[in-house]
């Protein structure tokens, strides 16, 4: 029994030294885990347990479900206001309640809801809440694939959230399985929204030419319903479009074919800005006749309208264009009416404009007494407006200079003798050019001279 004894207690030393031991070697490896911080959860996969939820899950009613959107309705206006007082943290906070509460009420309002406040994520730059949202959204896109075919309805609302967090691509492919059901289905108006989104998402990834082919679509479909209000903003996405991706050609036929919707339309005081782009289309095009033709028909109907600042670039665009074609002439008596127009309209800038450009003309062609009464006139405005004085007094020394070269025995005059008693303010300014000759009450139309006297190549 001794020896039996002694050989436990024996045993029982060992034991307790093994575990002595083995828990010195466990001890280093436990410590660093319970050290670690618990992972953050995903704030979408909360539990659903809210108190503006039933206590026992269940369907709501149709009633219930009414007071639900209110109240999350307010939770949106609440959340909006902590971010307008800065508070983003919290406003995410109360999204992200309400984003999981969406969720009760179905998968279009749940993404509706995503899309809206993914957006102001990606906005505020939060990328971790635009990854934690987007990922959500891949989420319901995968499980409504599973279950069942996606409706129209839920596949357009699911395009228009990846397009607010600015995944154009999946938005993209999202629309073409929306436009390839309208066509299966013969549904026109779905397809009209299929194309209406996919327009957008290639203008937004100045995708020119396919974004073209999409509104020209559109168009057709527009010009068939007989809708001239869409028919208009369909000429005006593609005039946009073949303006950006550099097609003058196609560009001017658009415009012109807008022009006459807004004439059918009696929409006329959107015509003269029109006809003015149509002009510049045709000055790259190198077809200066019909550029001056359009040039001239955007300032008769300006005028007529009393669309002044339309006029006034009207007449600038064709007396540079006659300039430019070395018609000095005609430039000069365009300038002039240039000058009645800015009159009327008060527009002191572009009188000094316009006599800067009068006594450029005259000074290239070495007429200095009219080039220096222009840069006198332009110096006037220029004191009156403190703007641009060194440039007209330079200009009225190249003029004294040349003068000087004409008549070697003449003493050069002083900038300062050539210079008028300078008005003070724009009041008197005003005064003075009113008291220098009103504008003619009517103004005759141009003649096309480039068409009439053939006087370009």
């Amino acid at each position: 029994m001794t020896f039996l004894g002694h050989y436990i207690n024996k045993i029982s030393v060992l034991t307790v030294l093994g575990f002595i031991i083995l828990g010195t070697e466990i001890l280093p490896y436990k410590q660093p885990a319970l050290s670690l911080p618990e992972p953050e959860l995903n704030p979408l996969e909360i539990p659903l347990d809210d108190e503006l939820l039933p206590p026992v899950p269940r369907p709501l009613t149709p009633l219930e479900q009414k007071r639900l959107r209110r109240e999350l309705d307010e939770l949106n206006q609440e959340a909006q206001q902590e971010l307008d007082d800065g508070n983003d943290n919290r406003a995410f906070e109360i999204w992200y309640r309400e984003l999981r509460l969406r969720r009760v009420l179905g998968r279009i309002e749940e993404v509706n809801a995503l899309g809206r406040v993914g957006e102001i994520a990606w906005n505020k730059t939060r990328s971790e809440d635009v990854q934690i949202i987007s990922k959500r959204i891949v989420e319901l896109q995968q499980l409504s694939e599973q279950e069942d075919p996606l409706s129209p309805k839920f596949l357009i609302a699911l395009a228009n959230a990846y397009a607010k967090l600015h995944s154009l691509d999946n938005s993209i492919i999202v629309y073409q399985k929306v436009l390839n059901y309208a066509r299966e289905n013969d549904s026109p108006f779905t397809e009209k929204e299929a194309l209406q989104g996919l327009g957008r998402l290639y203008l937004a990834k100045f995708d020119y030419p396919k974004a073209a082919t999409i509104y020209e679509k559109l168009l057709d479909m527009a010009q068939l319903e007989q809708n001239t209000y869409e028919e208009g903003l369909y000429l005006q996405a593609l005039a946009e479009i073949y303006t950006a991706s550099l097609q003058p050609n196609n560009a001017a036929d658009i415009k012109q074919r807008l022009v006459d919707s807004y004439l059918a339309s009696q929409n006329i005081e959107f015509v003269p800005p029109l006809k003015i782009d149509i002009g510049k289309d045709y000055e790259t095009l190198d077809q200066p006749e019909l550029a001056s033709q359009n040039y001239q028909e955007a300032y008769a109907l300006a005028w007529s309208l009393q669309l002044f600042g339309a006029a006034a670039e009207a007449l600038t665009r064709l007396a540079n264009l006659y300039a430019e074609y070395e018609q000095e002439d005609y430039a000069l008596q365009i300038y002039q009416r240039l000058i009645q127009v800015e009159q009327l309209s008060y527009n002191y800038y572009g009188l000094m404009r316009v006599y800067d450009k009068i006594g450029e003309i005259y000074l290239e062609n070495e007429q200095y007494e009219p080039a220096l009464s222009a840069f006198q006139e332009g110096l006037i405005l220029a004191r009156s407006l403190n703007h641009n004085q060194e440039h007209f007094l330079a200009q009225i020394q190249k003029v004294n200079q040349g003068i000087n070269q004409e008549i070697e025995q003449q003493e050069i005059p002083k900038v300062e003798e050539n210079v008028p008693s300078i008005p003070t303010d724009i009041d008197t300014i005003k005064d003075e050019i009113e008291n220098r000759g009103n504008p003619v009450d009517s103004i005759d139309e141009f003649d096309n001279r480039f068409e009439r006297d053939n006087m370009l190549p």
